[in-house]
C-alpha cells in the first residue's frame, strides 16, 4: 500500500456545522454545532452535537437575526436543552481525542464554521484537537472542477456528489448532509489517481 494511503486510513473526517447569532465569535454567540466523524469510506464512526448558551455580554447580529426570523423551526431548535459552552467544548474535545485517527475537521464553508469551533475550543477546552487547521470542502471542489473558487458552488457540483440529504439548518442534518459530500468527492479524487 501506498505511503499516502497508509496517511489518510488514519485520518478521520468530522464534518461540522455551527449556527449562530451573528458574524464573528465573542461579540456573538454559536448557538449549536455537530459534528458528524466518517472514516474515507463514509462509515459513520459517530457524531456529537450540542446546543449552546448564549455568551454572557454577546447580541445577535441584525442580519443574523433576521434570517433566523425566516427559519423559526431551525432557530427552535438551537434553543432547547442548551448547556454552557465551559462544559460543551471540554466534552467535545474529549469526543474528538477519543475517535480512532487523527481528526480533520471538515466543512463548507471551512472558514466560518471552524473559525467558531476554534475559537469556542481555546476559549473554553483550551486546547484544539484540529489544531489549527480545517479542510474545506469548496475548495477541493475548486481543484476537482477547474473552476475559479467563486463558482465552485453547489449549483454547479455534479449531481454524483450529493447523498440527497435536505439542508435544514440544524447542525446535525447540515453536518451529515456536507459530511457526505465530502466523502463522495474524496472517493472520485482517489478513484481518478489510483
Amino acid at each position: 500500500m501506498r505511503a499516502h494511503l497508509r496517511l489518510a486510513m488514519s485520518e478521520i473526517y468530522v464534518s461540522t456545522d455551527v449556527e449562530t447569532d451573528g458574524r464573528i465569535p465573542g461579540p456573538h454567540s454559536m448557538l449549536s454545532f455537530a459534528s458528524v466523524a466518517l472514516d474515507q469510506n463514509s462509515q459513520q464512526l459517530g457524531s456529537f452535537t450540542a446546543n449552546l448558551e448564549l455568551l454572557p455580554g454577546a447580541a445577535p447580529d441584525p442580519d443574523t437575526a433576521k434570517f433566523w426570523s425566516e427559519h423559526r423551526t431551525a432557530y427552535e431548535a438551537t434553543r432547547s436543552n442548551t448547556k454552557p459552552p465551559q462544559q460543551a467544548m471540554p466534552e467535545y474535545a474529549m469526543w474528538l481525542e477519543g475517535l480512532p485517527g487523527k481528526p480533520v475537521f471538515v466543512g463548507y464553508p471551512a472558514a466560518w464554521d471552524f473559525m467558531f469551533i476554534y475559537w469556542y475550543l481555546i476559549r473554553f477546552a483550551g486546547r484544539s484537537p484540529f489544531s489549527h487547521s480545517a479542510l474545506d470542502i469548496k475548495t477541493l471542489a475548486m481543484a476537482m472542477l477547474k473552476k475559479p473558487y467563486r463558482d465552485s458552488v453547489k449549483r454547479n457540483m455534479p449531481g454524483r456528489w450529493f447523498a440527497k440529504l435536505p439542508h435544514t439548518h440544524i447542525a446535525l442534518d447540515d453536518a451529515l448532509e456536507q459530511g457526505l459530500l465530502f466523502c463522495n468527492m474524496w472517493k472520485e479524487l482517489r478513484d481518478q489517481t489510483s
